[in-house]
């Protein structure tokens, strides 16, 4: 995948993978503060036409609050994002940022383990999806 994401790719179409992606967070303790529609922003903006694209800003309350307590400026780094867009050929893909990376940028040793485990959970919820 990249430095900073992982993901995969599904059979699913974009709306029903947006949907399955964020009961699927839901279940690992995950709910969605922001939505931003790539897409029709582009439109609205630039007049530029583009597939599907949304991204997601998952929170887990539990956990922000401990990446707070431990590092206030965290913040700058929350939530984690989650893309799904469907590329040219139609493939819907939904992508995750990999907290390991970007909390990677802290130089706190109180950060790595909730990075691990914040991984671990949207793992979980990504896994869930259908291919």
């Amino acid at each position: 995948m990249s430095k900073y994401a992982f993901g995969r790719t599904t059979t699913l179409g974009f709306e029903r993978a947006r949907e399955r992606i964020v009961e699927e967070l839901g279940k690992v303790g995950f709910g969605i503060l922001t939505e931003i529609d790539v897409q029709a922003t582009m439109k609205k903006k630039l007049d530029a036409d583009m597939p599907p694209y949304r991204i997601l800003g998952a929170c887990n309350p539990n956990f922000a609050h401990q990446a707070i307590g431990a590092e206030p400026q965290i913040g700058a780094l929350l939530p984690c994002n989650v893309v799904v867009r469907q590329d040219a050929q139609a493939v819907v893909h939904v992508e995750l940022m990999d907290p390991h990376a970007v909390l990677g940028l802290v130089d706190n040793p109180k950060v790595a383990p909730l990075a691990a485990q914040v991984r671990e959970r949207l793992e979980q919820a990504l896994s869930a999806l259908e291919a």
